[in-house]
Parts: C-alpha cells; structure tokens; sequence
C-alpha cells in the first residue's frame, strides 16, 4: 500500500473511532429531586378569652401568633396552594410558608378569629361537619358560614358527616355496614357542604386526626377528595402522602419559644 492510502486509512479509522456510537452514548440527565419545603399547618378549634377546655386558644395568644408571622417575614397561604403541589399543579411552596386550618366549627370562629383574620388578612380554612351547623349549641350557623366564605378569606371543608371514630365503628359493624357508613360520612358532608354554601368541597380533616387506615384513604379518594389531614405533629414535606397531610394542633401554651419551635420543626412529637 501506497504511504497515501496508508495515511488515507489511518484517517478514516480516527473519524470512525471519534463518531457518536448510539449503543455508548451518554446517559440522560437524572431528573432532579423534588424540591425540599417545610410547611407548619396550626390547626386551631376555639377560641376565647379565657381557656375553657384544653383546646381553646386565648384570642390575646391568637393573635401572638398571627403578629409573630407577620414580622419574621412568614406567608400564610391558602391550603390549597399547599395541595395543589401535590396534584402536580404548583410548585413547591415559598420558604417560611404557613398554613392555618380550623376544625369542628365552633362559634368563636366566628365571634374571635374573624376579626383577627380580617385584621391580618390571611386566607384560613374550616373543617366542618354539616350535623352541627344551625343544630348544636356550641357551633356556628349556616349564615355566618356564608357572611365567612363571602370576605374571600375562609375556604370551608368536610369534617365528615358527624364526625365519627371510625376505629370504634370499625370494630362494632360488620364489614359492609362500615363501608356504607364510611361513604355516608364523607359523601353527605360533601354534598351538604356544597347545597349549602356553594364552590369545590374535596379536602377532609380525619375526626380525632388519626394517621387513617388504607381502606379509608381509598374511600375517601372515590368520594371525590383529594387531600385529608391528620394531627400527626410535624410540618409537611415533599414526600407526604396526600391522604395523610400532617398538622401541629394549637394549645394555650402554644407561645414565645413554643410556637417557634413549631415554626422551625423543633417541637416535641
């Protein structure tokens, strides 16, 4: 061989050996992990001067709570807003994201923390259960559920029909009675909430905020729901299950160092 068809070899060897081969190349990039968040959510239930029972929060303390927010430069924002990540819907919330809930719907949401949350301005939301509304001595009416979702303020959801232990009727029904009755709980309240005050009820708060067995979670996915809670005491993270959300529940005792600690993850279990 001639050195020019020597030289001509050796050329097409180098551009053979340098070409993209399809069976090594490059692997994909990894997909990046889910963005890292830390949200509190307060669960509140009554409210008052003083403290009636082991889960009233004194207005005064209420309100620490809320000005304490305000000025270390903390966001409220709406659960939903919180939700929807998990729908793939949003992003990951801000940093020093907060959420506020309360449960059962006691008058003093009404007389106490409607004030303090026009004041603020800060979007809260109410499990309810439907049984109570206009009927017990303790809870609000229809009309001041609706004069609250009217300030654009209060998103109103399901608390279960009238709020059961499901562990107890779990044990006491056979089978197919529970089953019935664990769609009686979650599809009534839905319903009712809906008939009586409009808009999209589809997040639920677990009566006695228990980590809720598989069988409930699945019910509460047909009945229409996309998110439940639980008092489980500990801020949410990317990787909660949607149908277990956690919440820290608010006491009196909850202030200065305490509620900070809450806010940072700190407190105790």
């Amino acid at each position: 061989m001639t050195f020019r068809g020597t030289a001509s070899l050796v050329l097409l060897v180098l551009c053979l050996s340098l070409a993209p081969n399809p069976a090594f190349s490059a692997p994909p990039p990894a997909k990046s992990a889910p963005e890292s968040f830390h949200v509190p959510n307060l669960l509140y239930h009554r409210f008052g001067p003083t403290v009636a029972d082991w889960m009233t929060v004194t207005t005064p303390v209420f309100e620490s709570h809320l000005k304490y927010l305000k000025e270390n430069g903390y966001r409220v924002i709406p659960l939903r807003r919180l939700t929807d990540y998990y729908l793939g819907k949003a992003p990951a919330p801000p940093p020093k994201s907060v959420v506020i809930t309360a449960d059962d719907g006691h008058r003093s949401v009404y007389s106490h923390m409607l004030p303090l949350v026009r004041k603020y301005n800060i979007p809260v939301t109410l499990f309810i259960y439907p049984t109570a509304i206009s009927n017990a001595s303790y809870a609000m009416t229809w009309e001041q559920l609706r004069e609250l979702k009217k300030t654009g303020l209060f998103d109103i959801q399901s608390h279960t029909y009238w709020h059961p232990n499901f562990s107890k009727e779990r044990k006491r029904l056979k089978p197919a009675e529970y089953a019935k009755f664990v769609d009686m709980q979650l599809g009534k309240s839905k319903s009712r909430l809906e008939k009586e005050l409009g808009g999209r009820v589809d997040m639920l708060s677990w009566p006695f905020g228990g980590i809720p067995e598989r069988f409930l979670a699945d019910r509460a996915s047909a009945a229409g729901y996309i998110a439940a809670f639980t008092i489980v005491r500990r801020a949410a993270s990317p990787t909660d299950d949607p149908k277990k959300l956690p919440r820290f529940l608010m006491v009196d005792s909850a202030r200065g160092k305490a509620f900070e600690a809450i806010l940072r993850g700190s407190a105790g279990q």
